[in-house]
């Protein structure tokens, strides 16, 4: 029995063009997103807290780069769907793109990200905000594994911090402020932030150090001179 060879056709160069348009990644259209609406933060307390959960992250070595924290930027899951605004977004192992300043690249688009945030976190400052409700439900179709809220006046709830961790599709509340995937803590520290004295929801490693700001950091270091 003799052996059969098959011969494949030989491809003109027309026809590999034809093949790779075909192949091409498609960009996706959207042009009809809202990603900013210049409306202004809601007031003085919840933007000095927004700062100052991000900007000690981006000082310490305790999370390894890269990862994004960002406040009041849009997360959208789909091109048909409106976005949801968190106070502020944690997410490991993701960076903002080079042209930061494109419509696709501006908000956190789970689609470009190839993730949801890994937490995200509320502070309450009305009764209107849905953090306890439609946000929480969201927040959880979304897939974020961890959801804060911090409600320093009890308008939703009675205590001051409540962490969610994601099961099976549900936010169960964790017995502690620990964020164990993450390497992380929060806490309520009593004092001094860009001269506001204050109870302040801040971020401390698993064995409850402080993760310091730039001129806490220079203060420590004046110290040690």
């Amino acid at each position: 029995m003799s052996d059969t060879v098959l011969t494949l056709p030989v491809m003109t160069s027309e026809e590999y063009e034809q093949i790779e348009a075909y192949t091409e990644p498609i960009q996706l259209n959207i042009s009809h997103i809202i990603t900013e609406d210049d409306e202004p933060v809601d007031n003085f307390p919840s933007e000095k807290y927004q700062r100052f959960l991000i900007e000690p992250l981006y000082g310490s070595d305790v999370l390894q780069r890269p990862f994004l924290a960002a406040a009041n930027v849009g997360i959208f899951c789909a091109r048909h769907e409106s976005s949801i605004v968190p106070a502020m977004l944690l997410s490991l192992g993701v960076e903002v793109a080079e042209g930061w300043w494109a419509q696709e690249h501006r908000s956190y688009f789970i689609w470009e990200f190839g993730k949801p945030p890994d937490v995200v976190v509320e502070v309450v400052s009305n009764r209107r905000g849905g953090e306890t409700g439609v946000k929480l439900r969201r927040y959880a179709q979304l897939g974020i594994a961890s959801y804060v809220i911090y409600d320093p006046q009890h308008l939703l709830q009675e205590v001051d911090l409540r962490v969610y961790e994601l099961h099976v599709g549900e936010y169960l509340p964790r017995p502690d402020s620990r964020l164990p995937r993450l390497g992380l803590a929060l806490t309520i520290w009593h004092g001094v932030y860009e001269n506001r004295l204050d109870h302040w929801l801040r971020w401390c490693d698993e064995a409850g150090n402080l993760l310091l700001t730039g001129s806490e950091r220079a203060a420590w270091a004046e110290q040690e001179i």
